[in-house]
């Protein structure tokens, strides 16, 4: 076989196990509609709500009563985040708050979920 083709492939096999890793749902995280996630926002007493979007971002308007800790300082921050609370991620559309998930996940927390479109899914009020 070719030396071009072989790399050809292992690039493209890298390429998509990239993109399955950003994409990939994440095992045990919830995914919450907007109703179910107000609904557990309103009923659930042991939770912490995180904004894992920029803070020019957050600007624009966040959802009352959530801690901003962006997607890139989650790891330096992480000891903000208390152990035994249910976790309510959002970031604008999703994507983040899922990796947030991931790093959370992977550093012992289990009681996750997230807003399913991120904020622009969102129909409730907004706090500035």
């Amino acid at each position: 076989m070719d030396i071009h083709v072989t790399i050809r492939i292992v690039v493209i096999a890298l390429f998509a196990m990239f993109i399955y890793s950003r994409f990939a749902g994440v095992k045990g995280l919830k995914n919450l509609r907007t109703e179910q996630f107000k609904d557990e926002l309103k009923t659930n007493p042991n939770k912490m709500l995180v904004d894992v979007r920029e803070p020019n971002e957050v600007k624009r308007g966040y959802i009352a009563g959530a801690v901003n800790i962006p997607l890139s300082q989650m790891k330096q921050r992480i000891g903000e985040i208390p152990a035994g609370k249910s976790i309510y991620l959002y970031c604008q559309s999703g994507m983040r708050s899922k990796q947030a998930a991931r790093v959370l996940q992977k550093n012992g927390y289990r009681e996750l979920a997230h807003l399913q479109g991120g904020i622009m899914a969102w129909d409730g009020k907004l706090s500035k």
